[in-house]
């Protein structure tokens, strides 16, 4: 009774078996992989021709028992592998007989082998198919990053402008740079110390030398020494940095060589206070409120001393003049200083007082990468409106193609 009970057990376990082996897709055919061409070396491209049993029909009652291909990868022959992505065919994949699919994240230089599989919409899976032993798919770093184009297009376009800008400014055409008023007002101030024979202070912030504003601010008071050297006023640089010190005392020097007027120049005015922050303003508080300077002028890195500053001068009746791309520190300033340059302003003043024409070429070459920015946003902006508007497909694939290729 027992032997019978087995037999038929075995015999129910092999009909299964054999049912199920019979409604299992047929495998795919000829799985292939290569490198990924104009990438950074970690993506491999897997190529397959499609199971003989998947054929595209629009008759339902008659579709496909494939409802896709899953796609596993090793790094050694005969070891685990992993899913790595799944392929449902396209009507274009129906009629080249094949799919492929993109695998990235692969480590650059290392062997790799896939394998693909059917699955039918039952679940049931077709055998493994897999690419060669002997023929292990290498990913490598290319020269040129394919998908990247675009980017290598609009550096190359803003690059020229810039070279374009500073060619036109060196051949002696006019460049024309609109008027900031924070440096129009520095001939005011210097001529307002004239007249009530005081001194000017001039403020280079509290960072050192190698930060961008500290050296944008020393340009700003190349132009003020100058003007004071004219006027016959002493500007007065207390620094925070020793360094600055001795650039601060190397600009005015030349400042005052390029007035014609060499001895005028006092290295003593332009001397070192301390490191700290704190420390540093209220060595220049009190220094307002002792000395009394006609105009102040604030161009630089600022932090939490910069109200402190601003309100001391305001207290003693200065005409004060600040710069500095500090987003915080900006409304302190245009709140109590007569006048201020935001942010680009700052930067801009280095052009705009110099005349050089490299500067104002490149100036002006930036200029242009920010229209160019500008367009794009509105023209992205446009577009996706537009899509909201219409629901057009051509609008969608238009912002996909902005999002995803030019500004990838």
């Amino acid at each position: 009774m027992n032997h019978l009970v087995a037999k038929l057990l075995a015999f129910g376990i092999a009909s299964l078996w054999a049912t199920h082996a019979w409604a299992a897709p047929a495998p795919p055919t000829d799985v292939q992989a290569e490198d990924y061409g104009g990438d950074d070396g970690s993506s491999i491209v897997v190529t397959f021709g499609l199971s003989p049993d998947d054929k595209f029909t629009e008759d339902e009652s008659a579709a496909s028992p494939v409802a896709l291909y899953t796609i596993q990868r090793t790094a050694e022959w005969g070891g685990l592998y992993e899913d790595v992505g799944g392929v449902i065919p396209l009507e274009d994949d129906f009629e080249a007989g094949k799919a492929s699919i993109v695998i990235g994240k692969n480590r650059r230089g290392e062997p790799y082998w896939f394998r693909v599989q059917a699955v039918g919409k039952d679940g049931t899976r077709s055998e493994f198919v897999y690419t060669a032993e002997d023929d292990p798919t290498i990913p490598t770093r290319e020269f040129f990053l394919a998908d990247r184009r675009w980017l290598a297009f609009i550096t190359f376009v803003i690059c020229g402008a810039v070279v374009g800008f500073i060619a036109w400014a060196r051949s002696g055409r006019p460049l024309r740079v609109r008027r900031i008023a924070g440096l129009e007002a520095v001939d005011e101030a210097v001529g307002r110390a004239c007249e009530m024979g005081k001194t000017c202070l001039f403020v280079p912030g509290v960072q050192d030398i190698n930060d961008i504003q500290t050296i944008a601010g020393l340009t700003v008071l190349s132009h003020v020494a100058k003007t004071s050297a004219e006027y016959d006023v002493q500007v007065e640089v207390p620094t925070s940095r020793s360094l600055v010190m001795t650039a601060a005392r190397e600009t005015v020097e030349s400042a005052y060589l390029a007035a014609g007027r060499p001895e005028g120049f006092n290295p003593d005015v332009i001397y070192y206070v301390t490191d700290e922050q704190f420390g540093y303003a209220a060595f220049l508080s009190g220094h307002m409120v002792r000395e009394e300077p006609a105009a102040c002028f604030y161009f630089g890195v600022f932090y939490a001393e910069s109200l402190i500053l601003a309100e001391m001068g305001n207290s003693i009746g200065a005409i004060q003049v600040a710069g500095t791309a500090m987003p915080a520190q900006l409304p302190f300033f245009v709140a109590a200083c007569d006048y201020t340059l935001i942010g680009e302003e700052f930067f801009a003043a280095s052009a705009y007082l110099s005349g050089d024409p490299d500067q104002l070429g490149s100036l002006k070459g930036q200029d242009f990468g920010k229209v160019l920015t500008g367009l794009t946003l509105i023209v992205g902006s446009v577009l996706a409106t537009l899509y909201q508007v219409t629901g057009s497909e051509i609008f969608s694939d238009a912002v996909e193609h902005l999002r995803d290729v030019i500004l990838k």
